[in-house]
């Protein structure tokens, strides 16, 4: 059986780090997103697609279908469903952070 072996600080630095071709996976999406502090991701719902959040190290809040809670370091969620923007603004902030612009990523109160 063949395999592959990497890490996600061997993807080199950035927030959208991919980690499907660096492991060979053809079948579905895999991705890692490495957050600085205090910020957060773009709010979106979801029709029909499936995503498996896991969170490697921080917290992480949700909201599914009316059901609130944050996830800490190795909690995993499976969400159903495929993705559109919340805020009709996130979905051109989405597409500058999809093209290098880190800037654009939200800010926490950090209190």
């Amino acid at each position: 059986m063949a395999h592959r072996v990497t890490t996600i600080d061997a993807l080199g630095p950035g927030v959208f780090r991919k980690l499907r071709q660096e492991l060979g996976v053809t079948a579905f999406g895999v991705n890692a997103i490495v957050l600085p502090p205090g910020t957060e991701w773009f709010n979106h719902f979801h029709h029909r697609q499936d995503e498996l959040y896991f969170v490697h190290a921080g917290t992480a809040g949700f909201e599914v279908e009316g059901d609130s809670f944050e996830l800490g370091p190795g909690g995993a969620v499976h969400v159903e469903h495929d993705g559109e923007m919340v805020d009709p603004a996130d979905v051109d902030r989405r597409r500058r952070f999809s093209g290098g612009d880190l800037d654009i990523i939200k800010r926490r109160d950090l209190k």
